[in-house]
């Protein structure tokens, strides 16, 4: 699936789109990896998605905190941006898989920076910047990922 955003506002919406249409919950954290150069819209989309669920305060790129927590009631959204790790190992000291239960969601900007250390995306979003707009791909590499999408049609 691509969508076309032409601002800011509208990645914000895609995000709040994709907060919308999660699916059930399941007995593991649901996985929604970002990918795409700075300035490419991955914290906008993050951004949307966290305020859709409720969190009225403002929400920044972890870049130097490298995880922000978000308690929003029977949800639990855990913001990571990996492009800090110098290797993939660093990613365990983190402490994120004291987190990988049902009730949580990981957004995770740089996933590749984790390799094997980062659990499998359940949904994949590619965000690119061009002169006049973004676009952004979503891929579903799971079943549950897979319902998510069609939640987003329904």
């Amino acid at each position: 699936m691509r969508v076309t955003a032409a601002s800011a506002e509208a990645t914000e919406a895609c995000g709040a789109r994709l907060a919308r249409a999660l699916p059930a919950a399941h007995p593991q954290a649901l996985q929604l990896h970002l990918h795409g150069d700075l300035g490419a819209g991955k914290t906008t989309l993050a951004r949307g998605f966290v305020q859709a669920l409720g969190y009225s305060g403002v929400v920044r790129s972890p870049t130097y905190t490298l995880v922000e927590i978000y308690a929003l009631g029977a949800i639990t959204v855990v913001h990571a941006d990996l492009y800090r790790l110098q290797a993939a190992p660093e990613f365990e000291t983190l402490g994120l898989r004291d987190l990988a239960m049902g009730g949580h969601v990981w957004l995770i900007e740089w996933p590749e920076r984790a390799g094997p250390w980062l659990p499998a995306a359940d949904l994949n979003v590619t965000l690119q910047a061009h002169p006049a707009f973004h676009s952004i791909e979503l891929q579903a590499p799971t079943a549950v990922g897979l319902q998510w999408l069609s939640y987003l049609h329904a």
